[in-house]
């Protein structure tokens, strides 16, 4: 018995849309554990919070895990709309005609504030603070990208979330 490769095509995505949910989610409560804006005198008197650097490192990876998810159905959902794939700058643009998300820009600065924190030991938490007041800043825009391509995928492709695990959770991040 062989699977229709559209049917497993569809299925990716939706998988996809699920994780999407999922990492989202996440990273909402982690940064509910944090009361924003991180001043950097309050960081350099925490440093030796093992609770706290742990919420930050959480942070980090999953703003780091929600955008790759969000490029990754992005891709995946351009290619089952028929569109222009082989770049992502293509994808991208498509995505911001569909409104998707904001710019392209916005989304190249998500992606280089992400990549520092990969990048990057620092000891100055003025630097620290800094980097992650910036990724609190940015994850609204994921978030908003997330909902739209939820919605847009439904609508344009009639394909949604494999489950509905993390729908209600999902939905409360944005209530």
């Amino acid at each position: 018995m062989t699977l229709d490769i559209l049917d497993e095509q569809r299925h990716h995505l939706a998988q996809l849309l699920e994780a999407i949910q999922r990492c989202a989610w996440f990273l909402h409560q982690s940064e509910a554990k944090i009361d924003w804006a991180i001043d950097p005198e309050w960081l350099t008197k925490h440093k030796k919070d093992v609770d706290l650097f742990e919420t930050l490192a959480a942070i980090n990876e999953r703003f780091a895990k929600l955008q790759d998810s969000l490029a990754s159905a992005m891709r995946h959902s351009a290619l089952l709309a028929g569109e222009s794939s082989d770049s992502f700058l293509k994808v991208l643009a498509f995505f911001e005609k569909q409104g998707v998300i904001d710019s392209t820009s916005d989304w190249q600065r998500c992606r280089a504030v992400r990549n520092m924190a990969a990048h990057e030991y620092a000891t100055n938490y003025a630097e620290i603070a800094e980097h992650f007041n910036l990724l609190n800043e940015l994850t609204e825009s994921l978030f908003q990208a997330s909902r739209r391509l939820i919605a847009w995928s439904t609508d344009q492709l009639g394909i949604a979330p494999a489950s509905q695990d993390f729908s209600p959770e999902f939905e409360r991040i944005f209530v």
